[in-house]
């Protein structure tokens, strides 16, 4: 079983690449979805396993779906501040703006496409998860007071994944 790369990981800051074949996703399905909710995620993207690919597990509350080479098509002007966390960045939570609602195109693991209006709670989901394929964490979008909160915080994590990869 894969552990969850934790912030520090340099995949986590690069930009995932397009999935071009599905098996790697099909087979990737199970292990995501268990781990995802073992850690009690609502999400989890490929580059947080160290796959630097673009596709995502989520759970909105509707049920576990793959997200493959997303895309977001349009946002609402009108944004919505909540609470967010990251697997990748162990009990660290902070308010974060979104926008309320995104239309989006996806693949599923099969490759078919899809295309939805997400709003409120799924939206958030979507969004936290898609930044993952494009090297962005949550903690990027605070503004540097709140950064500056949450440092000695982030440095421990930083530095405790280090000591764990020494071992």
């Amino acid at each position: 079983m894969v552990n969850v790369r934790i912030l520090g990981d340099p995949v986590l800051r690069k930009k995932a690449e397009p999935v071009t074949d599905f098996s790697i996703v099909r087979s990737l399905i199970e292990e995501l979805k268990i781990l995802m909710y073992q850690e009690d995620g609502v999400g989890l993207a490929a580059p947080q396993l160290g796959i630097s690919l673009r596709f995502f597990g989520m759970d909105d509350g509707t049920g576990f779906k793959m997200i493959v080479n997303p895309e977001i098509l349009e946002r609402a002007d009108e944004k919505e501040t909540g609470e967010e966390g990251c697997l990748s960045i162990p009990n660290v939570f902070a308010d974060i703006e979104r926008s309320r609602w995104v239309r989006v195109r996806y693949q599923d693991e099969h490759g078919s496409y899809h295309e939805e209006l997400l709003q409120g709670y799924s939206a958030r989901i979507f969004q936290h998860e898609y930044d993952h394929l494009d090297g962005i964490l949550f903690i990027d979008h605070l503004d540097s007071k709140a950064r500056t909160a949450l440092s000695q915080q982030l440095k421990k994590i930083m530095e405790g994944r280090k000591k764990y990869q020494e071992k």
